[in-house]
């Protein structure tokens, strides 16, 4: 529970400085689609690729980060329903595990 609350609030805090602070640093500005960094995209595929294959906590952060920038972005290309972010979010969490649980092998060592 400890966990899963830390997780929240830190989620909270980088969806709020993605909102709004990044959003001043646009690479390529001039294009029609301005670039700012996606917190939250980082740091869920870095919390699933480091977690253990056999935990599902990276599902939750997935869920928890796509939640928050449904909340905290507007529409992106005409696109503002809550769940798109959710469901990126959750595929690329599933996609992640799927790869570590079926093709990649750990060490006899870690396991101890």
């Amino acid at each position: 529970m400890k966990k899963i609350l830390i997780l929240v609030i830190v989620f909270y805090i980088l969806v709020l400085f993605q909102i709004s602070f990044l959003v001043h640093f646009n690479i390529f500005d001039g294009s029609f689609l301005g670039w700012s960094p996606n917190l939250i995209l980082i740091a869920v595929i870095l919390l699933n690729i480091f977690e253990n294959p056999q935990k599902n906590s990276g599902y939750f952060t997935a869920f928890i980060g796509g939640f928050f920038l449904d909340i905290f972005s507007g529409h992106f290309l005409g696109i503002n329903f809550i769940g798109f972010w959710i469901s990126i979010l959750l595929a690329i969490s599933f996609s992640i595990k799927f790869i570590l649980r079926k093709y990649v092998r750990t060490s006899v060592f870690s396991r101890i």
